[in-house]
């Protein structure tokens, strides 16, 4: 029996998700096929997206490698995930890479200024991207958007300045689509908390293979968190299958929820900071 044969909240649905082949990614495919989707993936390495067709049935998963700073790589994604299940129901944008708290003071100009436009290209300009282009199919649907924000959408100390400023303008996204695509399409944010993925960093910063775990312990992040806990990726995959659900939200829209295990209580307290020149 496949996944899909279970049943679930997402029964018959169709969702595309960006990044889909590690991390968060993987546990939302995961997790809406157990619930009853299908799933389309947009991811970027090929050995991922080889992964994910030897793992998963192509009734169940169609994964497209590409790039989300690409439009034609989204629309190509959004194709086929209609042409493979005949529709979409939601538009997952969860892609992102990470700055490795790289400070201000930390960073020359030069990797301000090329660490910017890196960063934002995947995080902000992906998200337009994809949303650009499943929007037609999702107001035909009349179905939803979902982005991944992160702790740093809310406070800072997650991340350098151009990862916290990247989440702060995921939420800008979030609100005006909410407002532009009513009353068709619903809108919506997850904003997780540390986890362990493939999150990876810039290559304009020489981040490109250092993974967010190799600069983080469990018990470190674990330690910040008043739930005190470190959490799985699957552990954040209920609030995007409740948005997504057309019979559970129905009137959720330019929401963000705050999955951060607690610390909107207090904030990030850091044992050990201040400004170092």
């Amino acid at each position: 029996m496949s996944m899909k044969d279970a049943g679930g909240w997402l029964d018959n649905d169709v969702a595309l998700i960006t990044g889909g082949g590690s991390g968060l990614g993987l546990a939302l495919v995961e997790r809406f096929l157990a619930e009853g989707a299908r799933v389309a993936v947009l991811e970027r390495s090929a050995q991922k997206v080889a992964a994910l067709r030897e793992r998963f049935s192509a009734s169940e998963v169609v994964a497209v490698q590409g790039d989300v700073t690409s439009y034609a790589d989204n629309e190509r994604a959004v194709n086929a995930a209609v042409e493979a299940f005949g529709k979409l129901d939601t538009f997952i944008g969860n892609a992102a890479i990470w700055d490795h708290a790289s400070s201000l003071v930390d960073l020359t100009p030069e990797q301000l200024d090329s660490g910017f436009g890196e960063l934002f290209s995947i995080n902000v300009k992906g998200y337009l991207l994809g949303a650009r282009a499943a929007a037609r199919a999702l107001i035909a649907s009349e179905g939803s958007m979902i982005f991944t924000l992160s702790n740093s959408s809310f406070y800072p100390g997650g991340g350098g300045p151009l990862y916290t400023a990247s989440k702060h303008a995921a939420v800008g996204i979030i609100r005006q689509l909410a407002y532009e695509l009513a009353p068709k399409v619903r809108v919506n944010g997850v904003g997780p908390c540390g986890m362990a993925s493939d999150l990876r960093g810039p290559a304009s910063l020489g981040q490109q293979d250092l993974r967010i775990m190799d600069s983080r312990t469990p018990e470190a992040i674990a330690s910040i968190l008043p739930l005190q806990f470190f959490p799985e990726p699957a552990d954040f995959t209920g609030p995007y299958v409740m948005l997504a659900s057309r019979a559970n939200n129905r009137v959720l829209s330019g929401v963000m929820i705050n999955a951060d295990a607690g610390l909107g209580i207090r904030g990030i307290r850091h044992a050990a900071g201040g400004l170092h020149l």
